[in-house]
């Protein structure tokens, strides 16, 4: 889905602040914080074309704005920058795999414990339930 560059630009406030703070953000908040070069009323006007394609949502009536699935859906596939890793990064994460690990869930915690060392924006590690992980089932008749 495309959209003009000042609404990407909104966009990427609203999921940059709300990732930090973990609130609704308001357009004075993005007009102050983030320098767009438009006033809050136009910022408004955007935020209301982006909650109508569906990239935001209002929690509740006069509060800001925060991401939708779609919003941050769209952050990952079109916004997002990657960043290269320093080589203490790096080494950090070749260091905790070193030693051989066996475990499913341990190589799961590692990385989990490796990445969130790192200063960067935290992965979420999650296992696959037990219900769906492969078995195998031996018969010693």
């Amino acid at each position: 889905m495309k959209m003009d560059e000042r609404k990407q630009q909104i966009l990427l406030a609203i999921i940059k602040d709300y990732i930090s703070t973990a609130e609704p953000v308001g357009s004075r908040t993005i007009s102050r914080k983030y320098k767009l070069g438009v006033s809050p009323a136009t910022i408004r006007n955007e935020m209301a074309d982006l909650e109508e394609m569906g990239f935001i949502e209002q929690p509740h009536t006069s509060a800001g704005r925060i991401p939708s699935n779609l919003g941050y859906r769209y952050y990952v596939d079109c916004l997002m920058q990657l960043e290269q890793l320093t080589e203490q990064e790096e080494g950090t994460i070749r260091s905790g795999y070193e030693n051989k690990v066996r475990e499913v869930a341990e190589v799961l915690n590692r990385t989990g414990r490796m990445l969130a060392q790192l200063p960067i924006t935290p992965p979420l590690c999650r296992r696959p339930s037990w219900a769906s992980a492969p078995t195998n089932i031996f018969n010693w008749s």
